[in-house]
């Protein structure tokens, strides 16, 4: 935990959001009602990671055993951890940049900060993209982690390539949205909280929007040359970003690492799901042996395609 006050912790991590958007022309091949489902990370010691993410970030326990936690938001499951002793991140290594907790409104995110306020959450950045109010945190374990509210999608649909930046966040105004701050109850996320997006670690971007745009058929939403990509399904904003800050040609960390397991990306039902099967098929595209469910993207990050209608 940090005693120092929000607005004494510095600026956000340097990310490829702060830096000007090129505009694109996004085509949406993919189902449009695609989403993110729940994140599978490495984790070191799992009784210090489920006191962090019930009592830091407000995640709930739904399925617990000796080296594996569940949590998520009104019964949704939207993290999975799995222990390794002594796993440490990977620097330099592709894979998890952040994942991305969105929040259902603005009043949400302002009664998540004054419960980081009040009980002294350690914060890495507050920023204003245009698109969303998000704030920046790191797991224990180095795991970045985003948790933002959208703008209403009026305000920026049409303007993200052209809008989408990194200004600071208006802290007081956000928590504005509170009668009393310090006093406001916080007993977990809000319900409906779910995996707004997931942020990689890629080697090349350049592969990696030839992977999620021309075979997966995700729209490319922006494109900041060969340091990062911004991709949704139905015209989102983004559903998956992608970047080379730390990753450049790097490698997929080892299997006893602090890491990205694998992300999963829900389809609609089991027709879109076939639909993307027959697209990657139609690639060459071949799914992880023993699970037919999964690929390794151009950098070795391992997706899990489900259908939405079954769950994760």
């Amino acid at each position: 935990m940090d005693d120092r006050p929000i607005a004494s912790r510095g600026s956000a991590p340097r990310d490829p959001e702060e830096l000007e958007a090129g505009g694109v022309n996004a085509s949406h091949e993919i189902a449009p009602a695609t989403r993110l489902g729940a994140v599978h990370l490495t984790v070191s010691d799992l009784r210090r990671s489920r006191r962090y993410y019930q009592d830091a970030i407000g995640l709930e326990t739904l399925v617990e055993d000796e080296r594996r936690l569940s949590l998520g938001v009104g019964g949704e499951e939207l993290l999975v951890l799995v222990e390794r002793a002594g796993a440490q991140p990977t620097p330099g290594a592709t894979g998890l940049y952040h994942f991305a907790l969105l929040v259902p409104e603005r009043r949400d995110l302002a009664r998540w900060l004054a419960h980081a306020a009040r009980t002294r959450v350690h914060l890495e950045g507050m920023t204003d993209h245009f698109v969303s109010e998000a704030i920046y945190l790191s797991d224990p374990d180095g795991h970045g982690i985003e948790i933002y509210a959208d703008r209403p999608r009026s305000a920026w649909e049409g303007r993200v390539a052209s809008g989408m930046t990194s200004l600071p966040l208006d802290a007081r105004g956000l928590l504005g949205e509170l009668a009393d701050p310090e006093h406001e109850p916080f007993e977990g996320l809000a319900a409906g909280t779910v995996i707004g997006h997931v942020h990689l670690k890629v080697a090349s971007i350049p592969e990696t929007v030839a992977f999620y745009r021309d075979v997966l058929g995700f729209g490319l939403m922006v494109e900041l040359g060969a340091q990062a990509a911004f991709l949704s399904a139905g015209g989102y904003h983004h559903h998956i970003g992608a970047n080379t800050w730390e990753s450049a040609w790097g490698s997929p960390p080892s299997a006893d690492a602090a890491a990205l397991r694998h992300a999963t990306i829900l389809l609609p039902d089991l027709p879109a799901l076939e639909t993307l099967r027959a697209r990657m098929e139609a690639h060459d595209v071949e799914l992880i042996e023993g699970d037919e469910t999964s690929v390794l993207d151009p950098s070795g990050i391992r997706l899990r395609f489900e259908p939405a209608s079954i769950g994760t």
